[in-house]
């Protein structure tokens, strides 16, 4: 263990080295969690303040420069991330406190954790292999979830709503989940996860997994698939939804405050400099 974390230091001691000797354009990656209640989304607005926008402030005030960000993927307004990754790049050294000196210009409820040194080629949108997101409800007034969770107590029958969910498996072209007004080539994901979890208090949470999510797929997936619990819509009227490749058909998007990414999926290499730059 000791020799291997000895490695990992003189690696990235190597790749500093270089750095400040011949001023090479390094790509970092930053590994960050936010609470989006009070922001526009990840991506910067033009009226209204994002993540992206607080972070890239904070960067170019440290490191004395203009910093640019890409993010992992875009989150909508409201909806928070416990892990996100997002790339930047720089031709001078990092300062040796620079997770210290970021995270003292933005607020508590955005945290950086770590930036380490990736390959010019590695993208936090593009490199990735999956994302995974949870959803959740729950099913009394709790203050201690407020803006965490989406509060909705209703009936709901949840074996209904996972033998749907189920159903998502078996296709890859989710237009009917797609905000209508979207710039991409292609509706089409893979989705590995998808399936309610009942707590032992009631409460739910959904769990969705996939290489990529459109524009509000998630909560429009949540959303139909409550109508669904509530007898509202049947399982083969969900598998419609799907086939109908229409947004109109599906249910309205779930609130946003009940929305998490919770993890981004890389390959193992992307990671082989990772170390918190305070050590």
């Amino acid at each position: 263990m000791f020799q291997k974390r000895f490695s990992e230091r003189k690696s990235l001691a190597i790749l500093r080295l270089a750095n400040r000797i011949f001023a090479i354009t390094m790509r970092y990656f930053l590994q960050l969690a936010y609470r989006g209640t009070h922001y526009h989304g990840w991506q910067r607005q033009p009226n209204g303040l994002s993540v992206q926008e607080v972070l890239e402030t904070a960067l170019t005030t440290v490191l004395r420069q203009p910093i640019a960000i890409v993010g992992s993927g875009r989150t909508d307004a409201g909806v928070h991330a416990r892990e996100q990754f997002a790339h930047f790049e720089v031709d001078t050294p990092l300062p040796t406190h620079l997770l210290r000196s970021v995270n003292s210009l933005t607020p508590s409820d955005i945290a950086v954790y770590n930036c380490f040194p990736v390959r010019s080629d590695d993208h936090a949108r593009y490199t990735a292999t999956f994302r995974y997101y949870q959803y959740h409800i729950s099913r009394r007034k709790d203050p201690f979830q407020d803006g965490l969770a989406y509060v909705f107590t209703p009936p709901l029958a949840i074996d209904t709503m996972n033998k749907a969910a189920e159903i998502l498996h078996n296709h890859t072209d989710f237009e009917s989940f797609s905000k209508v007004k979207t710039d991409v080539k292609t509706f089409e994901c893979r989705i590995d996860r998808a399936e309610w979890e009942q707590k032992p208090t009631g409460d739910l949470v959904f769990h969705i997994q996939a290489n990529r999510f459109l524009h509000g797929m998630v909560r429009a997936i949540v959303g139909t698939l409550l109508e669904v619990g509530q007898g509202r819509l049947s399982i083969a009227d969900f598998e419609q939804i799907i086939l109908a490749r229409d947004r109109r058909r599906a249910g309205r998007a779930a609130p946003a405050e009940g929305l998490s990414l919770v993890k981004v999926g890389y390959p193992m290499e992307v990671f082989k400099n990772r170390m918190m730059n305070d050590e």
